[in-house]
Order: structure tokens, then C-alpha cells, then sequence
């Protein structure tokens, strides 16, 4: 085969043959370079240990050096090209792990040869290699047929491989995804025997994968191979729950398949770099997948052969919180996420009456930062076949999009305050600071956001109004 290599791994190469050890590379980008890819972050296995080819890798990484894997016998190093581009490679040596059948932590041992080494990768495409300098290409398990074919395949028994490390298991969807493969039959049934071996992966892998799976440019097959393995019974049993079972009397949409519509759309609606929520967004994503669970639950059926799914989006914000702090996703990504779900209906008041300008402000307001999301999430919702139907509500968004520009113009309703303050306030009605304030405060916002901006003498006469009516006679 003929490769177009990086100049920077015949370097590393050389640099390793001066001094007497093997050198390959390994890995993804083996696969990449079969692929037409290119790929700036290099992995490397050696004969090599680790305190023998350190001072090789500190000279070859002009600058940056790490050694946080040494324990696992990996090294790193960094260069700049002339262009400013950052290589970055990790040299491994040779190994040949043991595994603890209740931990995914493999116990090192070093191996001796590049063979041994790739049979213990996850999948047979990922089991190339690619000697250096010298450019002979190694693939004793088949990866280049299996990547002509797209299809993933362990090198050794997939039950071996899972039982050694369960997060396999997860790379095998997410590849489905990312490579636009299909899983080998054998893989496949050896994933849904063992889906219960994922319960020893920590939240935080799994999390990792599964966000890498959405993050890619179609994670519509992933997730249905998550389903469809079992896996997501055991990491996100609320996808799988979408799968209601439909009948001729009570009709309604597949919410499962809905929800994967729904992403979809709402990919299809995420901007470029300079835009309000550029691509690829793993806020709006996870609520995309996230904004219908709530709907198992609040099921009803009605007279009339009619369901209802009263409050799913309520139940389903708290549903959303629950997993995702279960899945140890960051605070931020819980909050938006969860507040996008409790929010994705709220729109849909408009297509009854159009709003009034008080409440568009509370909408903006209400959407905060999620404003732009919250939209794409709303519009990625609207399903319907009916083209009717689709059509009154893309103008209803519209129409309702260019009454928020025009009412920026006028003011700053991304950052609406009350017109008095909290020290105004309590100025105002002689007050220390406590309950009454905060109930003052949150009275005049609603009422600057019912009337728009006041002068100040309508704002305190407002202010001693609500006062009179309500506290003053408790004092």
C-alpha cells in the first residue's frame, strides 16, 4: 500500500530505529489514513519502555512533554509546525493487559512484540498499524477488509473483549455514528448478552461516550444501535421508555421515532461558527433527545380514542435533571438542558392568540441565554405532515422572532430590571433588607415587564400601591 505519511512520524520513527527500537503507528490513525482523513493528534506503540525512549520524546517535543499515563507506559510530547499547527503524539509500549473481571482498569503488563499489542484494541479497524520509518503495514486481524466492508468487529471473541473492558460496548454505537458502520452479527448478539458489564464503567466514561456519539454528523444510527443493543436500558432507560406501543384506537406518534426526527431538525437548524448556536451544540442536542421523556409517564387516554401527555414537559425537566447529574454532565449543561425540556411547549400559546408585548418580554426573559436554542428546539418539535399546519407555525415563529428584534430596538429585554431597585426599594418603604423586599422586587419586574419601561414617579407610585394593598396592614 502506498501511504502519505506525516513528516513528523518517519522523524519519530527514525529518531526510535537510531536507537534500536521498533516503532509503529497505531491506532485511529491508521484507520484515518485508509480513510483520506488526516489527523494531528498521533499514537504510537514501541518495543521500547518508557524511561528508554522518555529522552527520545523530550527531543522530538521541542514544546510540550507529558507523562501523566506513565503507570500505563504512555508518554507525550508536542511540536509546532512552521504554520502554527500543533502535533501532538503518545507513544505506548508494547503491552499485553490483564483485567480484573469486576473493574475495566486494565493491570499492565508489557508485551514484546506489535502483534500482541493490537490484539487487545476494541475493533479490528482500530488493530492497524503502520510500521516506522520503514512504512510496512501490519493488520493480522483483518481491520482493512472490515473497513472496506464498514463494519466493526472485535480481533479476539467479542465476549472476551467486552468482559475485558465493558466500555467497548459504548465505542461500538458511537462508531456506528461516527463511521457510518454497521456492527459484525457475532459483536452485535456478544453486546446484548453482556449489556449488563456497562454497570462497572464509571458515569463519566459512559458520559464521555455518549456525548462523543452526539456530537458527530448523524447520531440518529448510534442511538438506535444504543436502543436497539440494550445498552441504553442500563444508561438511559428513558429513550428506550419513547418506544410506546401504539394502537388503532388510541393513535399518536411514536415518540421514540419522533424524537429522533426532532433531532434531526434540530441539527439541521444549528448555525455556522458566527451564529447564535453553532454546530455542533450538545445543549441543544441532549434536550432534543431529552424533551419528550416526561411523556411515558403523564400518558392518558381520553374519551374519544384521544391521548393526552398533560405537564410531560414539567415531569420531563425533572426527569432530565435526574439523568444527566446521574451521567456526571457539568452543572451548566444539567441547567440548560433541563430548563430547555421544562420550556420546549411554551411557545405554542402563541399559535392560539398572538402575545402581547408584555408577554414576548416574558418569554425572552423566561429563555434567557437559551433564547436562540429554545427557538430551534421549538421549531425542530413541529412535526406535523400537516403541511397546513407546518406552514402557520413557521410564521407564528417568524412573526414572533421579528417582534423580539423590533422590541430590542426599543429596549433591553435580555437584561430586564424593574425600575427601582432593591436599595430604592427598601429607601422608598423604609424597609431592612428581607421577604418583603424580594416580593417587592419580583412585583415591579412583572410590572415592567406588563408595561415596559416607566418613568420614576409611575414606578414608585406603582411600588407604594402594591404596598398599600398587600403588606400594609401587617405592620
Amino acid at each position: 500500500m502506498n501511504f502519505e505519511v506525516w513528516p513528523e512520524a518517519i522523524e519519530l520513527g527514525e529518531m526510535f530505529a537510531a536507537e534500536g527500537y521498533e516503532l509503529a503507528l497505531v491506532g485511529g490513525p491508521v484507520r484515518d489514513l485508509l480513510l483520506g482523513r488526516k489527523s494531528h493528534d498521533l499514537d504510537f506503540t514501541t518495543s521500547a519502555r518508557p524511561e528508554e525512549f522518555e529522552p527520545i520524546l523530550r527531543r522530538f517535543g521541542h514544546d510540550g512533554f507529558w507523562d501523566m499515563g506513565r503507570k500505563f507506559g504512555t508518554l507525550g510530547a508536542m511540536r509546532r509546525r512552521p504554520d502554527g499547527t500543533e502535533v501532538k503524539v503518545e507513544v505506548t509500549t508494547y503491552r499485553s493487559d490483564r483485567y480484573d473481571p469486576n473493574s475495566r482498569k486494565p493491570e499492565v503488563d508489557y508485551g514484546d512484540s506489535l502483534e500482541g499489542d493490537l490484539s487487545r484494541r476494541d475493533f479490528t479497524v482500530n488493530a492497524m498499524a503502520l510500521r516506522v520509518p520503514d512504512l510496512e503495514f501490519v493488520d493480522p486481524y483483518g481491520g482493512a477488509n472490515d473497513l472496506n466492508r464498514k463494519v466493526l468487529r472485535t480481533p479476539v471473541d467479542p465476549r472476551q473483549s467486552f468482559a475485558d473492558d465493558p466500555l467497548r460496548m459504548m465505542r461500538a454505537v458511537r462508531f456506528v455514528s461516527q463511521l457510518g458502520f454497521s456492527i459484525e452479527p457475532e459483536t452485535a448478539s456478544a453486546i446484548c448478552e453482556m449489556v449488563d458489564r456497562i454497570d462497572i464503567v464509571s458515569a463519566e466514561r459512559v458520559r464521555d461516550e455518549l456525548t462523543k456519539l452526539l456530537l458527530t454528523d448523524a447520531p440518529r444510527p448510534g442511538l438506535e444501535a444504543l436502543v436497539e443493543s440494550g445498552l441504553a436500558d442500563r444508561v438511559l432507560p428513558e429513550l428506550p421508555a419513547l418506544q410506546l406501543e401504539i394502537d388503532e384506537k388510541h393513535r399518536h406518534k411514536d415518540v421514540f421515532e419522533h424524537t429522533l426526527t426532532v433531532l434531526d431538525r434540530a441539527m439541521a437548524l444549528e448555525t455556522g461558527p458566527d451564529g447564535p448556536v453553532p454546530a455542533p451544540d450538545l445543549t441543544l442536542r441532549l434536550a432534543a433527545i431529552m424533551h419528550d421523556i416526561g411523556k411515558p409517564a403523564t400518558r392518558r387516554f381520553e374519551p374519544g380514542g384521544k391521548v393526552s401527555f398533560h405537564h410531560h414537559d414539567a415531569v420531563g425537566a425533572k426527569m432530565t435533571r435526574k439523568r444527566l447529574k446521574a451521567l456526571r454532565f457539568d452543572h451548566h449543561v444539567v441547567d440548560d438542558v433541563s430548563e430547555l425540556v421544562n420550556l420546549h411547549l411554551r411557545f405554542h400559546g402563541y399559535l392560539d392568540e398572538p402575545w402581547t408585548d408584555a408577554a414576548v418580554r416574558r418569554y425572552v426573559k423566561d429563555a434567557g441565554h437559551l433564547y436562540h436554542r429554545l427557538n430551534r428546539l421549538t421549531r425542530a418539535d413541529a412535526t406535523t405532515q400537516n403541511k397546513r399546519k407546518a406552514k402557520m407555525f413557521e410564521q407564528a415563529m417568524d412573526d414572533m422572532e421579528a417582534r423580539v428584534i423590533e422590541l430590542k430596538k426599543q429596549e433591553d429585554i435580555d437584561a430586564i430590571r424593574p425600575d427601582l431597585n432593591g436599595d430604592e426599594i427598601m429607601a422608598e418603604l423604609g424597609l431592612e433588607p428581607g421577604p418583603i423586599v424580594g416580593q417587592a422586587y419580583r412585583h415591579m419586574l412583572d410590572y415592567r415587564l406588563d408595561h415596559g419601561p416607566s418613568p420614576r414617579d409611575e414606578a414608585v407610585a406603582e411600588l407604594h400601591r402594591w404596598y398599600d394593598e398587600t403588606h400594609a396592614d401587617a405592620e
